[in-house]
């Protein structure tokens, strides 16, 4: 599951505890927190201290991962500029 929001992890932290069959009060019990923080996050919660739900993430055997994604980062001066009629002539010399 990609994160990339608030919300995405506070859904990734209920489908988890419900999949360990975790209460919202169980959970907020290991993490240290109260029943009304974990429901907060569930939400998407966006100003949830980060240690937090770094705790809640450890308390359902959850790993962050941070990678650069799948997506690589061209500048314009990485592009090369393409000549379309060398494309074209080339494609009529193919048919012939």
């Amino acid at each position: 599951m990609k994160i990339r929001t608030p919300l995405d992890l506070g859904l990734a932290i209920r489908d988890r505890r419900r999949k360990l069959k975790l209460s919202q009060t169980e959970l907020a019990r290991r993490v240290g927190v109260g029943r009304q923080w974990i429901v907060a996050i569930e939400h998407g919660k966006s100003r949830a201290e980060l240690g937090l739900a770094l705790r809640t993430l450890s308390a359902l055997d959850l790993l962050l991962r941070v990678d650069p994604g799948d997506r690589l980062l061209l500048s314009s001066d990485d592009i090369t500029p393409l000549d379309i009629d060398a494309v074209v002539n080339a494609a009529r010399e193919d048919r012939k």
